[in-house]
């Protein structure tokens, strides 16, 4: 893996496809048979077991990464065509034609959750009211409103506002200097075709970097030494920039008012929202896949539904760190709820592909699997539902009822409670796929807490997200048992009982 990470950096600095790597998809899947195997040994010792088999979990998942960022790489450098490619779900663009990428990109943000859609309908609103103005009044240069809507409108309306104020006073500056041009220089062109060069050089060159009222003014003076190379002009020439500037600014400030004046404030939240709310169910899915009998028969999980929302969360993340930090939600971890995200789409891949087991699990460690999997899926309904500041749907849902010390897995109702009465003792069962439980185990684990600290930045979470950070931590961490398939809450059903049954049939 160390090999591949320096091959993938030293063919990034370079730019050139590095040579043909190692299958390291064929390295993971020897790997698990090991494992497997392993586990399945009857000379090991459960209890020194579970730890190995935890620590081979965390190492598959460093190389699950490793793999994906190597296929990335190549993706990026060799034109998208080098096989093989998988999950095909997460490089589906490696297969399709320039059209197909352009009417995705299309019908993906024809929605009113995109901010791209957003920016374009404000946009065009806007212009289509310039170019209305501007031909109604007559404007001169009536093409200079259209101008000043384009290249002055913000996301934002107090973006907006500011952009337009630092233009309009440099464009206050600016024609008063250019009046004093035109009227000092008068029809001597061979003038002004000295002073075009060199202004247009300090007013492209320096006006990004000094600010919008410099480069405003500065183009006004280059505006005013190119027409008046082209026809006479007058210290006119400069009073019709201002009108047209000032009108323009009028119409951008007025649609950025109408439309979406918060900008991406409140899209990322319902954006962020819609992203957990498809999450909840593909974790479901994902662990369903791995619990169904008889093992492969359940679909894989859709993915495609989790790949579109997240796709606009991100732009209306990328959108809302560009703009002024909103004083309600400056403290939101949107970028945490991203990174959860990431870990359920990749769990959802690599889990069914690499630890679909051979034989089906205990019902009780599948039930108790589901139950856990049902646990975080209300969590990060939970946090949807924070996420748009619906308090009264964010009830914390009842923890799983697994005791800290564990029990024995067959003992769990089918809902993953633990039930009323006496419990019966279980009949033993086969060797249990403990690779699979303790995948699992690291997956909901690393989820939980991932989605805890999320949550501890949510508006409305109160001080029950710091105690739930602090229930979701590793079993040897927390004093949970070892090997235990945790949920949100800290709670989950253990695989050591399935060891030590092992071991009675021994």
């Amino acid at each position: 893996m160390g090999a591949l990470c320096d091959g993938s950096a030293a063919a990034l600095r370079a730019g050139r496809v590095m040579p043909e790597p190692p299958r390291l998809d064929r390295a993971i899947g020897a790997f698990q048979e090991m494992r497997v195997r392993q586990a399945a040994d009857p000379a090991a010792e459960g209890a020194a077991l579970v730890p190995v088999l935890r620590r081979q979990a965390a190492l598959l998942g460093v190389a699950e990464s490793v793999r994906v960022l190597e296929i990335a790489v190549r993706v990026g450098l060799d034109g998208r065509r080098t096989p093989p490619i998988e999950p095909w779900e997460l490089f589906w663009y490696t297969e399709a034609s320039t059209s197909r990428l352009w009417l995705r990109r299309i019908v993906g943000n024809m929605t009113l959750r995109s901010v791209q859609f957003h920016n374009a309908v404000r946009i065009a609103l806007a212009l289509a009211a310039a170019r209305l103005v501007a031909g109604s009044f007559d404007l001169t240069h009536g093409f200079w409103v259209l101008l000043a809507v384009l290249t002055l409108s913000r996301t934002t309306v107090g973006e907006t506002w500011a952009a337009m104020r630092g233009a309009v006073a440099g464009n206050l500056v600016g024609a008063v200097a250019a009046g004093a041009l035109l009227i000092g220089v008068g029809q001597h062109t061979d003038a002004y075709a000295a002073i075009l060069a060199p202004g247009m050089l300090l007013a492209f060159a320096l006006g990004p970097l000094l600010g919008i009222a410099w480069a405003q003014g500065l183009f006004t003076l280059v505006v005013a030494t190119a027409f008046a190379q082209i026809a006479p002009a007058t210290w006119r020439l400069a009073e019709a920039r201002i009108v047209d500037v000032v009108t323009g600014s009028a119409v951008g400030l007025l649609c950025a008012l109408l439309a979406w004046p918060a900008g991406a404030r409140r899209e990322v939240r319902r954006t962020m929202a819609g992203l957990l709310g498809v999450c909840g169910p593909l974790v479901q899915d994902t662990v369903g896949v791995l619990t169904a009998v008889p093992p492969g028969s359940a679909p894989p999980p859709p993915t495609l539904p989790v790949l579109h929302r997240m796709r606009l969360a991100e732009s209306a993340y990328a959108q809302f760190r560009s703009e002024p930090a909103a004083r309600g939600s400056a403290g939101a971890d949107w970028h945490g709820v991203l990174i959860a995200a990431h870990q359920i789409l990749l769990g959802a891949h690599w889990l069914p592909r690499f630890d679909l087991p051979a034989s089906a699990l205990p019902p009780g460690a599948a039930r108790g699997a589901r139950a856990a999997a049902l646990t975080a899926a209300r969590t990060t309904d939970r946090l949807a539902a924070l996420c748009v500041g619906s308090p009264a749907l964010a009830e914390r849902p009842p923890p799983n009822a697994f005791p800290p010390d564990g029990f024995p897995s067959d003992d769990l109702a089918p809902d993953g409670s633990a039930p009323d009465g006496p419990r019966p003792e279980p009949a033993p069962p086969p060797a249990a796929p403990l690779p699979a439980l303790i995948d699992l185990e690291m997956w909901l684990t690393s989820l939980s807490a991932q989605l805890a600290r999320a949550e501890a930045g949510l508006p409305g979470a109160g001080d029950h997200a710091a105690g739930e950070a602090t229930g979701t931590a590793a079993p040897e961490a927390s004093g949970g048992p070892a090997g235990a398939v945790t949920g949100p809450g800290g709670d989950g059903v253990s695989v050591r009982p399935a060891v030590r049954r092992r071991e009675r049939g021994r």
